[in-house]
């Protein structure tokens, strides 16, 4: 079993509007790590850092699939990424949804957002 190490994880989301999807997602803190033939690569941070969070974005689309797909971001300061989202208007500027952070019962604080996919994002902390 000692052979047996996972070195990562990463979910393929899917994009409507694959351009438009890309630039979402840098315009909220994302690097696209490389892009081509219909998938790119997103992560966290500047490029050249590891262990970031990251996806890969495919230019594929199927709407029950997407409005049915969640992600869950763990962050050190949920305030700040929602001052942030606000401060940018990104809610305004790609017509998507979200609402301010919560304290939820299963001990995080969270703010929802919608990518232009539909693709459900919770961005949280966790509450000590």
């Amino acid at each position: 079993m000692a052979d047996l190490v996972a070195i990562e994880l990463r979910a393929h989301l899917p994009a409507r509007d694959f351009e438009l999807s890309k630039q979402f997602y840098q315009d909220i803190g994302f690097t696209v790590c490389w892009s081509g033939d219909g998938l790119a690569y997103l992560h966290f941070g500047p490029h050249g850092e590891d262990q970031k969070p990251g996806f890969l974005l495919q230019n594929f689309y199927v709407k029950e699939f997407a409005e049915n797909l969640q992600m869950h971001l763990l962050v050190k300061d949920v305030d700040a990424w929602w001052e942030d989202i606000q401060a940018k208007k990104i809610l305004e500027r790609y017509g998507v949804g979200g609402g301010p952070p919560e304290d939820r019962d299963w001990k995080m604080r969270d703010f929802v957002l919608v990518d232009p996919a539909g693709v459900l994002w919770r961005i949280a902390q966790p509450i000590p």
